[in-house]
């Protein structure tokens, strides 16, 4: 009596937090698989961030055309002399406008644009990679959620079937049919249950908990189900093709090299000369002033720098290129990995319909069989919770299985939204990139990209 009053106090507690955790999150949006994903997309403060970390790249690019562009400053100074010499003294003032523009400079410039243009491209390459990383955090803490409910559901039912046991125990024991051994049997198993139906609803808790950071909100009560999976290739060889021509990550690391390659050619244009044209007009004390000419540098001697960057790009450059194949090893892990998760998810979803076919037929004809003496109630509570097992193994191999489909998608470089389908707007990389990559000042184009900012912000 003790044990299951207090049973009942820790189950209301539970039942309490959940009950808060569901009012917080109303109103409640996501109530499918698909709604789950649309709102980690749109939520995601992840993707967020390499959002913003991709215009800063698309920057780079502006700042690296306008370094081929002429360069004007204004200057104007006024000093006060007062000195021995009485000559000497007065008040010097002078006004200077002071042109510049680098005329040649081995292409060095013209390879910063091209390394710029480049990172742009792999940033893109990493958000389509966090994107997939979002949508499937989105799919896993959906089905932890739903896997965890069924879970709940199912403590529920065995903690009522070993009550109804118990119960029929002792009616049998008052009778003498039963021993008080088979009494005290059941009562072990209802609290062995009931701890079990306490762990399930701290799990569901966490659960939702973890739905809440990915999709950016609390689930619903109840979970309405799941789309049907999605299409995968027929064979392995397949999905690891498609993977090798898909996958951002090793989109991202070809561009790396990319990048390397030119960054090594822009050391080697270092050692070479400069030409840089200048223009200045002035006024010094009232007298006008003006002048033009051609500034020709070529480093001699740099105390060996010039050289050692030379081979520091070198090694930057094969560093990239282990990289990029030690990422397509990788890639094709990857997809070998999900795809045997997959395999292996199959099978003991379909072991797992047996088993319970099997122990729902075990259980029943135990229970029979003990209603008629020739089994005891150790027997019965055994078969019941071979059943609980087996329902337990459905419910994590189903689970297991949707995960799997969607692992399978994302080894590929296949799971975002535009590959799913999922009908909402999406972020837009190129709309910034287009405003900022002539390097435009305050003017029509500035304002043009004001209203990109504002079009790309988070609704």
């Amino acid at each position: 009596m003790q044990m299951t009053k207090t049973f009942r106090t820790m189950l209301a507690g539970v039942c309490t937090a959940a009950s808060v955790s569901l009012s917080a999150g109303a109103p409640v949006q996501a109530e499918t698989l698909t709604d789950a994903m649309i709102l980690a997309y749109k939520n995601s403060d992840l993707l967020e961030q390499n959002r913003a970390l991709l215009r800063v790249q698309d920057e780079g690019v502006a700042q690296a055309v306008a370094a081929l562009r002429p360069v004007l400053a204004f200057a104007a100074s006024a000093t006060e002399v007062d000195s021995d010499n009485p000559l000497q003294d007065g008040f010097n003032k002078s006004l200077s406008l002071n042109g510049s523009l680098t005329l040649f400079d081995g292409g060095s410039n013209r390879l910063a644009i091209e390394a710029a243009k480049e990172s742009v491209l792999a940033t893109r390459a990493t958000l389509l990679g966090v994107e997939q990383a979002v949508l499937l955090n989105a799919v896993q803490a959906y089905l932890n959620v739903r896997s965890s409910s069924e879970n709940v559901s199912l403590g529920f039912n065995n903690v009522r079937v070993i009550t109804e046991q118990l119960r029929a125990a002792k009616d049998r024991f008052e009778v003498g049919e039963v021993t008080r051994t088979d009494v005290s049997l059941a009562e072990s198993r209802l609290a062995s249950a009931q701890s079990s139906l306490v762990t399930s609803q701290g799990t569901l808790a966490s659960a939702r908990e973890a739905y809440r950071l990915s999709v950016g909100k609390y689930p619903p009560a109840v979970l309405t189900g799941t789309p049907r999976v999605p299409k995968l290739p027929g064979s392995l060889k397949e999905a690891s093709s498609i993977a090798q021509r898909s996958h951002p990550d090793l989109d991202a690391a070809q561009r790396q090299v990319t990048i390397a390659e030119l960054n090594m050619l822009r050391a080697r244009s270092a050692r070479g000369p400069s030409l840089t044209g200048t223009i200045s007009v002035g006024e010094t004390n009232g007298v006008d002033s003006s002048s033009i000419g051609l500034n020709y540098n070529h480093t001699l001697y740099a105390g060996g720098s010039l050289v050692s960057f030379e081979r520091q790009a070198l090694a930057n450059r094969e560093a990239a290129l282990a990289s990029l194949h030690l990422t397509s090893r990788t890639v094709d892990q990857g997809v070998a990995n999900a795809w045997a998760e997959l395999a292996v998810s199959r099978a003991q979803l379909e072991a797992s319909l047996k088993q319970i076919s099997a122990a729902q037929l075990a259980y029943d004809g135990t229970r029979e069989e003990a209603r008629l003496g020739s089994r005891t109630t150790l027997d019965v509570l055994d078969a019941e919770q071979e059943l609980l097992n087996a329902r337990t193994s459905r419910v994590t191999a189903e689970a297991a299985q949707y995960v799997a489909y969607y692992s399978v998608l994302e080894s590929m470089g296949l799971l975002t939204v535009e590959h799913l389908n999922l009908g909402i707007p999406t972020y837009d990389p190129a709309a910034y990139y287009n405003a900022v990559k002539s390097a435009p000042v305050r003017s029509v184009q500035g304002q043009q990209l004001d209203k990109v900012l504002r079009s790309i912000g988070r609704e």
